[in-house]
């Protein structure tokens, strides 16, 4: 299949080449000189602009910062240049009303479209582990299950339009929140005089066990291989879950939602983020 694929960063690079290793023709576009040249040699065909890579295209796959950049981009350069009738996944994670507002418009132009966004984060973007959230008709979603599975361990269908987006924001709200309060156990722990690895042992066994300590622990050399092993380099960038988390709490204030553990975590986020951006989100026991 001819699928353009429009954001090859650290997410987006490895996606477009599992789906070269998957047998589909995939026509590269980024701002990017050096992403391009990574993904033509990972097998894609690059192109200069969108909307050269979206020509002929009978699929769009989509890896973009925010949603005013995926409105643009539709808008601009996908919509009305691939071919009608061609299926479109947007794999970035935004604002609801903005993902729904985009499929509205494509679907009005005669295109099935999804928001598919992610879980996972770099290595599993890179090993095709990612799991999918997707919102969407369920024409939509099963003309997109099948490329998604290319780049994918698992592909779950959430419903209609946007709530892919729901999913995503929702699971991560709570995955900021969790890893607090495991960064805030293991300190407390510290302070008391226990050993790290014996309040795993304890906890990872116990009512406490949770995702955060037994498969991304923040304490270095305790529990399975992660960033905190890394000097908190790799995984999910703390600037990225402060993205989530604002995300989370334009939604909730849409929704008349009370997200108070949500907005909290956004504030602590915030403080840490204004100068580790770009460090692991579990970096967060370092304030600690």
């Amino acid at each position: 299949m001819k699928i353009a694929f429009i954001g090859l960063g650290n997410m987006g690079g490895g996606m477009a080449a599992n789906l070269v290793k998957a047998g589909h023709d995939v026509r590269a576009f980024d701002l990017s000189e050096a992403a391009l040249g990574a993904a033509k040699d990972a097998g894609c065909a690059t192109f200069a602009t969108a909307k050269e890579a979206c020509t002929g295209a009978e699929a769009v796959v989509s890896m973009l910062p925010n949603g005013g950049i995926v409105k643009s981009v539709y808008e601009a350069d996908v919509i009305g240049t691939a071919p009608e009738g061609a299926a479109f996944l947007d794999c970035s994670t935004i604002d609801v009303a903005t993902a729904r507002e985009v499929i509205s418009a494509a679907e009005a132009a005669g295109y099935d479209m999804v928001d598919a966004p992610v879980s996972g984060g770099i290595a599993a973007a890179n090993g095709g582990t990612l799991t999918f959230m997707v919102g969407g008709t369920e024409t939509a979603f099963k003309r997109a299950e099948p490329i998604l599975n290319a780049m994918g361990k698992a592909v779950i269908h959430a419903g209609d339009a946007g709530n892919g987006q729901a999913a995503k924001i929702c699971n991560n709200m709570l995955l900021g929140i969790q890893m607090i309060g495991t960064c805030e156990a293991f300190a407390l722990a510290d302070k008391l005089g226990l050993d790290a690895q014996t309040f795993y042992d304890i906890s990872s066994v116990s009512s406490g066990q949770c995702w955060s300590m037994t498969s991304y622990c923040p304490v270095p050399g305790v529990g399975p291989q992660s960033p905190s092993d890394n000097g908190y380099q790799g995984g999910f960038a703390a600037g990225l879950m402060l993205k989530d988390l604002k995300l989370a709490m334009e939604a909730a204030q849409t929704a008349g939602a009370t997200t108070a553990l949500g907005k909290h975590a956004q504030e602590i986020y915030e403080a840490f983020a204004a100068d580790n951006a770009a460090t692991d989100f579990s970096g967060i026991i370092k304030t600690l």
